[in-house]
């Protein structure tokens, strides 16, 4: 797929997205001329299989792929829907508190089940409970995949359950504002009304976290349309409720103003329709091309380019990779953080992972970081 014939594609998947959260039927005409397998790469790439499906099917269009990907979906959410409810249930009898995150509270904003699409639940809870955390989710069913390693957990059941139980939603490896805003995040939660234990961001608060969360990857190497999705729909459902003036303190506090304004004036205009500036247009091009996740190029050129650029910004990257700070190795490797005596041993680890079991990431960051400027 070329730039263009992609670019063809990201404005029809826009398209797509709108009329679903508008209340509108696609037009016809607007998808004589799309390629469907790559209309159907590019959704993957931005996590919209289940809403660009349901579009097309309101369309009268009955793609194969897009019907069984929007089947999964549905199935993923409802699944883990119920793994979350006897989850909670277990949290409540051992009086441990909780808090859902991201797409386990956006999910409920889209007009249908399976339209937000995710990869898993995330959950913030007491960190002083992380063992017994594990011996429930052990007791349910699941494995353990990650345990006591950066800010959050991982478990996973068959076929589709994945939970991301957090301990904190930011760690020291990240911005320090972020880090020092969230460290105590007890103070921005609100009670339940219908549980003892159970907690939730106000729609201000759930908003900016949200918004954090994204800079922290917009920074990283891109986000994809899924985040600018979500912040259409937060508008569009929530704004009534949303305080911008308390928005713009919190904003300020983290350094994010800037990117807020624009992610959010980028997502009210895509979605609603308006023609963009020139600007917008450069925004939505970094965004569309380094999918959900980000990208590879973006990560680096944004860090050489945070170095100082050139050759001076190259090898401040290069060391950087050699030898990561305390922090990052605290988050990404805790038993040389623990055993410091061993520290010089994890230079030797990571190049010797570098080029064998992640040679083929190694071979492509060199081949990005050659051609960045």
């Amino acid at each position: 797929m070329t730039k263009k014939e992609y670019q063809k594609v990201i404005d029809t998947m826009v398209y797509l997205c709108g009329c679903v959260v508008n209340g509108r039927l696609p037009g016809q005409e607007h998808l004589r001329d799309v390629n469907p397998e790559y209309l159907y790469q590019a959704a993957g790439r931005h996590q919209l299989h289940g809403i660009v499906g349901y579009a097309l099917e309101s369309a009268g269009v009955f793609d194969h792929e897009f019907i069984q990907s929007k089947a999964k979906a549905i199935r993923k959410v409802a699944a883990m829907e119920i793994d979350k409810g006897l989850l909670f249930d277990r949290f409540e009898q051992k009086k441990i508190w909780y808090l859902p995150l991201k797409g386990v509270v956006l999910k409920d904003l889209y007009p249908s089940i399976g339209m937000r699409q995710m990869g898993d639940f995330d959950i913030l809870y007491d960190s002083r409970k992380q063992k017994q955390v594990r011996e429930i989710f052990l007791e349910l069913g699941f494995t353990c995949e990650h345990f006591g390693r950066g800010t959050h957990d991982v478990y996973y059941k068959k076929p589709v359950s994945n939970f991301e139980m957090h301990t904190a939603l930011f760690g020291s490896s990240h911005k320090t504002e972020f880090y020092e805003y969230y460290r105590d995040v007890q103070r921005l939660m609100r009670k339940d009304a219908n549980n003892q234990y159970g907690y939730h961001f106000s729609s201000s608060d759930m908003y900016v976290y949200i918004v954090a969360h994204e800079y922290k990857h917009f920074s990283w190497g891109g986000t994809g349309l899924r985040s600018l999705l979500d912040t259409y729909v937060i508008w569009q459902k929530l704004g009534d409720e949303m305080d911008a003036d308390y928005i713009r303190l919190q904003t300020d506090q983290l350094g994010i103003t800037d990117f807020e304004q624009k992610n959010k004036q980028l997502a009210l205009d895509l979605f609603g329709g308006k023609t963009l500036s020139e600007e917008q247009q450069e925004l939505l091009e970094y965004i569309a091309f380094s999918g959900t996740y980000g990208s590879v190029r973006n990560n680096i050129e944004n860090k050489v380019k945070e170095y100082g650029g050139g050759r001076k910004g190259k090898r401040k990257y290069i060391l950087s990779r050699l030898f990561p700070s305390m922090e990052e190795i605290k988050a990404g490797h805790p038993f040389f953080y623990r055993h410091k005596l061993l520290l010089p041993g994890l230079f030797f680890y990571r190049l010797g992972r570098a080029v064998t079991v992640s040679r083929r990431n190694t071979k492509t960051q060199l081949k990005r970081l050659q051609k960045t400027k």
